[in-house]
């Protein structure tokens, strides 16, 4: 599995404008996404990302070789910021109750 993380900083101005876009993308979902979070930052107040686990790397290649902009990205430029990408391999995982 992996873990990508979008993170964009976003004036408060734009919070409800993202959280709408975040709402309305999550009403679609691509092969192979398995669960998606929109987390704010409680320290740095402008700090959101965009969490997202996928159950392959074929699977996000997949997603990407579609030559469409991403959902998460087309979240956070809704509320005019631009975010950065990292993508993470999960390598281990405590079973949930």
């Amino acid at each position: 599995m992996l873990m990508t993380i979008l993170e964009a900083r976003v004036l408060q101005d734009n919070w409800a404008a993202l959280e709408e876009a975040f709402r309305q993308a999550s009403q679609y979902q691509d092969a192979g996404l398995v669960q998606t979070f929109l987390v704010h930052s409680v320290r740095e107040d402008d700090l959101w990302r965009i969490m997202t686990i996928w159950e392959s790397r074929e699977a996000l290649n997949a997603m990407r070789a579609t030559g469409e902009t991403p959902r998460g990205v087309q979240v956070f430029r809704s509320a005019n910021a631009e975010p950065t990408l990292s993508i993470f391999e999960i390598v281990g995982q405590l079973p949930t109750k």
